[in-house]
């Protein structure tokens, strides 16, 4: 299978406007060799950034928890007195309260009989109360894809201070074009997330799979590793991007490809002729599709290909060139005489491009 053709960087004035002043351009790195490229461009915004997008919020899988010496709860004949204990959830440091998206859990330090440690408590929204009698405990919070955990201890007597955890995290929403600035529709793109860490096989850990365009997923700080797949045969894009601390950042992935229409006709423009088989070729000879149907549609990255059209054990190729962002029809063309394989027709109808 070929591998994408390299990006062009987009001119200034083809890229996204930040649109307010409340939002910073930055550039993303593509591949990460060599510095900065144009796999991605990002705005950060940093005011209210989680409130106005759809989320990812189903929980993480939870972070390891490290052994200690437990301090059982309180099992006094009488009863223990429950203590209130109150907890708020912070992005970054000196950052704002979290009031809404969070999920908190509090497990008993001592493990059940499947190993696991007991759900005690569990809260969604914002901050939270809990009633816990005097011991030890585990309190996770997530929020989204982000997370923290921490071992807190109950005492009988004296002031139990509000427990604030801060997550150290930020969000990020996904979006790509084809070619300078076509819009790519949503239905057909798609975008994994994996940790930036290559593993001793070459392979990264998955983080969150198939995120749609426009959808907040909330991470830790740190680098990821975005996949970006548009349609389902080779164009596929990779960047890395930065997720800061209490910021939203809104990156655009620039995809080198196009979506084609393919028909085999009698007369340029004429009507497909159905029941037709499809196998499109790169330049070197390796199929990266096969179809069947009148007029299949497929997206392609960008380069040189040969489509083969069988019907009628009969067999008619043409070479074609697509160049990224320019939707168009493939249109192979019937001879006069029974065609034979390896036979060539016509081009590309350039009155079909689509925007």
């Amino acid at each position: 299978m070929r591998n994408p053709a390299p990006l062009r960087c987009l001119p200034p004035a083809s890229r996204p406007s930040p649109g307010s002043g409340r939002a910073l351009s930055v550039l993303l790195a593509f591949g990460m060799v060599g510095g900065l490229s144009c796999g991605a461009w990002a705005q950060t915004v940093q005011d209210d950034p989680f409130k106005s997008f759809p989320s990812i919020s189903a929980p993480p899988k939870m972070p390891k928890l490290n052994s200690f010496s437990p301090v059982i709860p309180s099992e006094a004949a009488q009863g223990p007195t429950a203590r209130d204990v109150r907890m708020e959830a912070l992005l970054k440091e000196k950052g704002g309260a979290i009031e809404q998206g969070l999920t908190w859990r509090v497990f008993s330090p001592i493990p059940g009989s499947d190993g696991k440690l007991p759900l005690v408590a569990t809260s969604q929204g914002g901050s939270a109360a809990f009633q816990l009698v005097p011991g030890e405990y585990f309190v996770n919070v997530a929020f989204g894809r982000a997370g923290a955990t921490r071992k807190i201890r109950v005492a009988e007597t004296g002031t139990f201070e509000r427990q604030v955890l801060v997550l150290d995290a930020g969000g990020v929403t996904l979006n790509a074009v084809s070619g300078a600035d076509v819009r790519i529709p949503e239905g057909e793109l798609s975008f994994s997330i994996f940790s930036s860490d290559v593993k001793e096989d070459g392979e990264r850990a998955l983080v969150v799979a198939d995120v749609k365009p426009n959808t907040v997923v909330r991470l830790n700080t740190g680098t990821y590793h975005v996949v970006s797949n548009y349609g389902s045969v080779n164009a596929v894009i990779r960047a890395d991007i930065q997720v800061e601390a209490g910021k939203l950042t809104e990156a655009t992935i620039q995809h080198r490809a196009a979506k084609l229409t393919l028909k085999l006709v009698a007369e340029p423009g004429g009507e497909a002729i159905a029941d037709t088989a499809w196998s499109i070729l790169t330049a070197s000879g390796d199929v990266v599709s096969e179809s069947v149907g009148a007029f299949p549609t497929l997206v392609l990255a960008e380069g040189d290909y040969s489509a083969v059209a069988r019907n009628n054990e009969k067999i008619y190729q043409r070479d074609f060139t697509v160049t990224a962002g320019v939707n168009a029809d493939v249109e192979v063309l019937l001879s006069n005489t029974a065609a034979q394989p390896g036979a060539q027709s016509a081009a590309v109808a350039p009155g079909n491009a689509q925007d």
